[in-house]
């Protein structure tokens, strides 16, 4: 957390020249109305910031940071709010610029297989404007009905068909970006492939350190002739993980590939109504296959006899659009319906090689045996991408604490077999402490040059991603501090 947090700062002059940038109406300064912007989707972590401006162009947005240069006040970009790994928690004295006004659909060039769109422009807007040419736009979160690109693009999101066609930065073409001292530069351009360093990939993912994107070329794909969506259940979570690897293995890539358990087939069906889970099932996978319509027939059966072979009990197929969407409906609901079984959850987001499926679903089983937590789990079964669920209680004392804990000895457990701390959450607040067990000192270190390059007053989202002295934990820890006294208790 950089020094300027410490200093008094006298806002009066700042926010009369934000005003003079976007109006009364783009500047939220009042106490119950910045309430609104204390948190990102991870609950835990809260900070209200003193001032939240809204820009609409890439002018304002320059503006404003030089504004925050000029008085040495930290800024954080933030989009709709649903990242889930503290990324867009302001930091004391800092400046929240928020960019949900800006929703313009700049352009959409079919013949190129192109859009450009600006930041605050929301996933699945994309797809609903070219869906009646025949064309949509790959990455899919969960929340794509509220989260925008900008944020997308800041914690390179993936979703259910990230296995076939990759997460945001393989559908990032070029960006405009505002860096940290105002200047307004262009990277990467409206082909694919452009010479020099690849900025764009380096911008991608970098959760707001880097700059803010204000607008977005986006690669956009022509849908495919023909789809098919399975869902198979099975009696043994190790049975349906082991149809994952062996579904890879046979030269299949399907457009998505999902896992979930029993808590999690319960909780969609009490909230969702799907009706097609079987709520009796141990696990469920759903497999999407598209392509040209021989090929999905061959893979179709391909597909549910291996699912068979490993032990499935019924394999159910749905081609026509509608039961397709029945049949994601309930996985894109997951998280959002463990909260009907659970005052609060904690999300994780691991990644592991698909072999090691099996072993560590054990291992998660195991840890929430021993930590006495509950723990649902869906994920992108198909590139090892977890989102373990625990359930707690966040009014019981120091029940936040002991599921943070637990949360990074999943992490750690993902990193002995081979994986990563993070497949598309980010690091952003919650876990730049563990990225101590993924990376040397030197790599870092070395990441930390490429910050400072762009970002050398550190304004830009500081306290994110990179470690600090501070410990694991630190959201538990801060309500113990917020309320002196409660460790008695």
């Amino acid at each position: 957390m950089l020094t300027q947090d410490k200093k008094q700062i006298n806002w009066k002059p700042i926010i009369k020249k934000f005003v003079a940038v976007v109006g009364e109406k783009g500047v939220v300064q009042r106490k119950e109305e910045l309430l609104t912007y204390e948190c990102d989707g991870l609950t835990s972590y809260k900070q209200c910031p003193p001032v939240v401006v809204l820009p609409r162009t890439t002018e304002q947005v320059s503006e404003i940071v030089k504004i925050c240069n000029q008085f040495s006040v930290p800024f954080i970009a933030r989009g709709s709010g649903t990242g889930l790994s503290g990324g867009a928690l302001p930091t004391e004295n800092s400046v929240l610029i928020v960019t949900s006004l800006m929703r313009q659909i700049l352009s959409i060039d079919l013949e190129n297989q192109r859009a450009v769109v600006q930041p605050g422009v929301i996933n699945s807007w994309v797809t609903q404007a070219v869906s009646g040419a025949g064309f949509y736009f790959a990455p899919d979160p969960s929340s794509q009905i509220i989260c925008s690109i900008g944020g997308n693009i800041a914690e390179n999101s993936g979703g259910v068909h990230c296995l076939k066609y990759g997460v945001t930065t393989n559908h990032v073409l070029g960006l405009k970006l505002v860096l940290p001292d105002g200047e307004i530069v262009d990277v990467g351009g409206q082909i694919p492939e452009m010479p020099g360093y690849d900025l764009t990939g380096v911008f991608v993912g970098s959760e707001g350190t880097l700059g803010i994107a204000t607008e977005i070329t986006l690669k956009i794909l022509k849908t495919a002739e023909s789809i098919c969506v399975l869902l198979a259940d099975f009696t043994s979570v190790e049975a349906a993980a082991a149809s994952v690897s062996d579904i890879i293995s046979a030269g299949i890539i399907p457009g998505g590939m999902e896992m979930m358990d029993n808590i999690s087939i319960n909780a969609v069906e009490d909230v969702v109504a799907t009706n097609c889970y079987p709520r009796d099932a141990t696990a469920i996978l759903l497999v999407e296959i598209d392509g040209l319509e021989v090929e999905v027939a061959a893979n179709k059966q391909r597909v549910t006899e291996i699912c068979k072979k490993n032990g499935a009990r019924n394999v159910t197929t749905a081609s026509d659009p509608e039961t397709r969407l029945k049949l994601w409906k309930g996985r894109k609901a997951a998280f959002a319906a463990a909260g009907h079984v659970s005052p609060d959850y904690y999300v994780q987001d691991g990644v592991i090689p698909r072999t090691q499926l099996p072993y560590v679903l054990q291992e998660i089983e195991r840890l929430s045996k021993e930590y006495g937590y509950p723990i649902a789990n869906v994920f992108h079964a198909g590139d090892g991408n977890l989102h373990p669920l625990i359930l707690f209680d966040n009014s019981i004392y120091g029940e936040l604490e002991k599921v943070e804990e637990l949360g990074g000895e999943i992490l750690k457990l993902c990193v002995k077999v081979g994986g990563s701390i993070s497949g598309e959450h980010g690091i952003g607040a919650d876990k730049k402490c563990y990225m101590p067990d993924m990376f040397s000192e030197t790599d870092l270190e070395t990441m930390q040059w490429v910050r400072e390059v762009f970002n050398p007053q550190g304004l830009a989202n500081p306290g994110k991603i990179f470690p600090t002295p501070r410990t694991c934990g630190e959201a538990a820890k801060a309500s113990i501090q917020q309320f002196p006294g409660l460790e008695r208790f």
